[in-house]
């Protein structure tokens, strides 16, 4: 017998939409720490550090303040440098992945063999697998070099911005720096 125009029933489990939702909101509190591109590179900040000590402070307090950003970029021009390495670009893509699953969406501590591993242990074995897997992929120049000058750019801008807007706040931002403008203890 046949069940013409009957609805069928599923009997398969829904997917789990709380574990999307909770990597969404783990993604945007990522990018929440991102400072605003145009206070950044505000132009009326930008001066010529007075000696080395003064750009010496001013890169620590900006790569501190704008540390989300300057990853955003050497990020940007490691994958600018693997576009001519299509088997590296799919294997930088790969660890992203891996990184998002074992690292930024997790909820509950990583378990193996019984044992809690811990995040800085989880951190340290993903940068040395990644930069392993990547160096297996024979783009080496081309990774060293585009780290290099990621470094090279973010120390740049990061000496050459003034951080007269910028104070720290340890209360509210616990222990980083944020904007002159917030409420600010004293």
């Amino acid at each position: 017998m046949t069940n013409y125009g009957t609805i069928p029933t599923s009997t398969s489990p829904p997917v789990n939409l709380d574990y999307i939702s909770r990597a969404k909101e783990r993604v945007q509190a990522g990018l929440g720490t991102r400072r605003p591109w145009r206070q950044m590179f505000d132009r009326h900040c930008f001066s010529f550090p007075k000696g080395f000590h003064d750009a010496v402070a001013r890169v620590k307090t900006n790569v501190a303040y704008f540390r989300m950003n300057y990853a955003l970029v050497v990020l940007l021009i490691l994958f600018l440098s693997l576009l001519w390495h299509p088997i590296s670009l799919l294997v930088f893509i790969a660890m992203m992945a891996v990184w998002l699953f074992l690292y930024f969406f997790r909820d509950e501590p990583l378990v193996v063999f019984r044992r809690t591993i811990s995040d800085r242990t989880v951190v340290i074995v993903l940068s040395v697998l990644t930069i392993f897997v990547l160096l297996l992929t024979h783009a080496t120049i081309n990774i060293v070099v585009a780290v290099l000058t990621g470094v090279v750019v973010v120390v740049i801008h990061a000496a050459v911005r003034k951080t007269d807007d910028l104070l720290v706040d340890e209360e509210s931002d616990g222990g980083f720096l944020r904007p002159s403008g917030g409420s600010s203890s004293s």
